[in-house]
């Protein structure tokens, strides 16, 4: 009589045996067009519009952080660009209220701010994990800035017109190696934690997962990352203008649109994902 050697590695017989874990890498992101990042703007100002007083809630701490860090250029000028990463170190976590809201709405819940604020605690291990990789970076980046200085500058300009003197001509050399170090920081930065957090949420992955599905987001669509990365600068920029305060408007709105970009992206969990 044959014997039958039942294969241990063969779970369709053993209803119990745990199924294997989806890899991060099994993940099929989504390709993506020049016109989406417009799109998650447009979803992100929708979002805002529905649930203005919280968003307000946040734009003010982003306004808040942007004049601190004025505050600190005019104070302690080399220190500006390490306290810039810190600015995008705390922009991200301060913007998962923001990813909470979206959440909720997309689910027909109404939003609640003290959810909101309390949108970390499921995550939080991962949460210290990321924010503490993100902290390595920013206290590299803030290190190469002040060799720049050092390097690039015999003195350093004080006074009123401190600003005007840094940018001045004399100091071309000063203004590209820091526009250099920045850009490369700042990349390391976004594309590590371009959709990240908002994964971490949603899924509650691991830090590592989340980073390398931010990662490859980036590279199957460099140019359309690239165009994304370039409207969050840029809004952010035109945001300062007036003593910071367009940040009340154009900081909850890009959190709320970083919510869509990551759901356009990733694709959205089944029911089965949720027994893994």
């Amino acid at each position: 009589m044959a014997t039958l050697h039942h294969d241990p590695s063969d779970t369709s017989s053993n209803p119990t045996a745990a199924p294997a874990r989806e890899s991060v890498f099994d993940l099929r992101l989504a390709e993506l067009h020049a016109t989406d990042p417009l799109r998650w703007l447009a979803k992100g100002w929708q979002d805002f519009r529905r649930s203005p007083r919280i968003g307000l809630f946040y734009g003010a701490c982003f306004a808040l952080m942007g004049q601190a860090l004025w505050q600190a250029f005019q104070h302690a000028p080399a220190y500006v660009l390490a306290l810039s990463a810190g600015f995008l170190l705390m922009g991200p976590f301060l913007a998962l209220g923001l990813y909470d809201v979206s959440r909720a709405l997309e689910r027909g819940e109404p939003p609640s701010l003290r959810q909101s604020l309390l949108a970390w605690r499921p995550t939080l291990s991962t949460m210290a994990i990321f924010g503490g990789v993100l902290l390595i970076l920013e206290m590299l980046w803030g290190r190469a800035a002040m060799v720049v200085f050092a390097v690039t500058m015999n003195t350093m300009p004080s006074g009123a017109n401190m600003l005007t003197a840094l940018l001045s001509w004399d100091n071309l050399e000063f203004i590209i190696s820091y526009l250099v170090v920045g850009a490369i920081f700042a990349g390391l930065i976004f594309v590590s934690s371009a959709i990240s957090i908002p994964m971490i949420l949603d899924r509650q992955t691991d830090a590592v997962s989340a980073a390398l599905t931010s990662l490859r987001a980036c590279l199957n669509n460099p140019g359309v990352m690239l165009l994304w990365g370039a409207l969050i600068t840029l809004l952010c920029l035109l945001a300062m203008v007036p003593a910071f305060l367009g940040l009340l408007v154009v900081g909850p709105v890009l959190g709320h649109a970083t919510w869509h970009a990551y759901r356009h992206i990733v694709p959205a969990r089944t029911p089965s994902d949720v027994t893994r």
